[in-house]
């Protein structure tokens, strides 16, 4: 049985999420595509698509961001990990569901996603410099 290293407790929940959140943002993409498509105006059918697209950007983040936290384990890898997800979930998120209910507060939370998907990517540069080589 392999040994854990230091990271990689934090890579495996990074590459789980990843992988969930990109499965989930595959189907969401294509519910968007097929069952939304004749529902919604196109402005709003733009406003899912981007939430998918931010998904799946930030899915793949989360590989980068396991490797990261194996490479350079330490505070500012699981930072970005758990950055990246509470951001994913907080702007996709908010974007889907104003969407889903045309409810417009739920735009409030959308920068406060994006806020959190540009601090996961500083975690991200500073891992390197600041973690464990």
């Amino acid at each position: 049985m392999p040994m854990s290293t230091p990271g990689s407790t934090t890579a495996r929940r990074a590459s789980v999420a990843g992988a969930l959140f990109g499965g989930s943002g595959v189907a969401a993409g294509a519910f968007g595509a097929h069952a939304l498509r004749a529902r919604l105006a196109p402005e709003m059918l733009g406003v899912f698509e981007t939430a998918a697209r931010y998904q799946l950007l930030h899915a793949l983040a989360l590989f980068a961001a396991a490797w990261v936290a194996v490479q350079w384990p330490g505070r500012w890898a699981n930072a970005a990990v758990a950055l990246l997800c509470a951001g994913i979930i907080l702007f996709s998120g908010s974007l889907y569901l104003l969407v889903l209910t045309g409810d417009h507060l739920f735009g409030a939370l959308t920068p406060l996603g994006g806020g959190l998907l540009i601090l996961a990517w500083l975690a991200l540069a500073l891992a390197p410099l600041r973690g464990v080589p």
